[in-house]
């Protein structure tokens, strides 16, 4: 295989960290009771999906594209304040893939301007064939649509791609596709459940490098 698939947030930039604080901070000011609990739900959710979970916490009557917004200005300010930090070992994955004739893809459930955004900032574009965002599918991870896409667009076929992960529900949705997951774990530490589905777990890019090179 010389096929993969990258997460974006959690995998290649610490953006999961801050949109955690980005939306508790909002909640705070709004008032809004419970968003250190909401909010691990909507790991690895596109934004459908993630208003639902919001809805259903606080209320048909809840403003969430407004809170969204207002989280959103939060997030960039920051980022323009302190920078994007990019997960250590990325570029040095990328690169090695790259200059070892690996076709690589990003299934990303957030929407594709932020994506485009995150990694222009970073400078990386360049190693992606193709970019798939949580707006191109109607429901993102844990279902399996979004890597489904991913591999269609790549020209593979899901058993014949890697997918990088961080998150529960993006390991659930590769592992659904029928893709060979791997998973580096951010804000949630992988349970039995994980350990089933994906076929590695490591501590770092740095050790996924080292995987791929043993391959070859």
């Amino acid at each position: 295989m010389n096929t993969v698939v990258f997460d974006m947030d959690g995998v290649l930039f610490d953006s999961e960290t801050l949109c955690r604080d980005s939306w508790i901070a909002i909640a705070e000011e709004s008032g809004l009771p419970g968003m250190k609990e909401i909010f691990p739900k909507c790991i690895g959710l596109n934004a459908n999906d993630s208003r639902q979970i919001v809805m259903e916490a606080y209320g048909p009557d809840f403003d969430y594209e407004g809170f969204r917004k207002r989280a959103s200005v939060w997030f960039w300010d920051n980022i323009e304040k302190n920078g994007l930090a990019v997960k250590p070992g990325v570029r040095e994955l990328l690169q090695w893939l790259k200059e070892n004739g690996w076709i690589i893809g990003l299934a990303s459930s957030t929407r594709r301007s932020s994506v485009e955004k995150c990694l222009e900032k970073a400078g990386i574009t360049e190693y992606f064939q193709e970019i798939i965002t949580g707006d191109m599918v109607e429901h993102s991870k844990p279902l399996p649509d979004i890597y489904l896409l991913a591999c269609d667009r790549l020209g593979k076929r899901p058993e014949e791609c890697y997918a990088i992960e961080d998150s529960p529900n993006g390991i659930r949705s590769a592992h659904a596709a029928g893709m060979h997951p791997l998973m580096v774990p951010d804000m949630i530490a992988p349970d039995e459940e994980m350990r089933l589905l994906s076929e590695r777990i490591f501590e770092s890019l740095h050790e996924v490098k080292s995987f791929f090179g043993g391959m070859s």
